[in-house]
């Protein structure tokens, strides 16, 4: 196996582990056992379990990072000062486009991003450089204007929120539905639906102290 092929395979791999077991739930071992790859690969290619779970998780957010940078790139070069909705949308939307029903790597996407939001692992939340802290504060400082009644703890709240309710949905989509509970819906509805919600919450006046 070549080289870039045993590091794609063990990405490949260290994703659907993380997914579905989470970062202390995996071991390396078991991910370099479904990549085919000897123990030491992971040293090779990545240094350690914490670089891998870094370079997992930048795989799977960099095109959403990407897509959410074009859509407020956008949205500024008309005026400064968006409306809530279309915020939302731009930061929100990218999450749909790279989670759509019926496919098994959005499938695997939508569980990873879950992990990644709620895993209490250390190593999970320290995986974001220079890119990531990049496109969280140019969206924190577009929301920042037009909600300028929010602290700025409270605004991170918000987005947040819009991160776990988009990426909790999606994974609903995926998984087979409890017996007697409504089915997620997935489409073009799904997306209108989560962005009137979200632009509700994101729009809400702080709570009263």
């Amino acid at each position: 196996m070549a080289t870039s092929d045993t590091r794609t395979q063990i990405l490949d791999a260290a994703e659907r582990l993380f997914a579905e077991h989470g970062y202390r739930g995996t071991s390396v071992r078991a991910i370099t056992k479904l990549a085919g790859a000897n123990l030491a690969a992971v040293g090779y290619h990545f240094g350690s379990k914490a670089e891998l779970m870094a370079a997992v998780a930048r795989r799977v957010v960099e095109p959403i990072n990407a897509a959410q940078c074009a859509g407020l790139d956008k949205l500024l070069a008309r005026t400064p000062d968006p409306p809530v909705s279309e915020l939302v949308e731009a930061f929100a939307g990218p999450l749909f486009d790279e989670m759509s029903a019926g496919d098994e790597g959005c499938a695997r996407t939508s569980r990873l991003i879950v992990t990644i939001l709620s895993d209490p692992a250390e190593e999970v939340r320290s995986w974001t450089g220079p890119a990531e802290d990049s496109v969280r504060e140019r969206y924190f400082a577009a929301f920042a204007r037009v909600l300028p009644g929010l602290s700025p703890e409270e605004l991170w709240f918000r987005m947040r929120g819009i991160l776990a309710v988009t990426a909790v949905d999606r994974l609903e989509v995926h998984q087979q539905p409890s017996p007697g509970c409504v089915s997620p819906v997935a489409g073009e509805a799904a997306r209108r639906w989560a962005i009137t919600f979200l632009t509700a919450a994101m729009s809400a006046p702080p709570p009263r102290t």
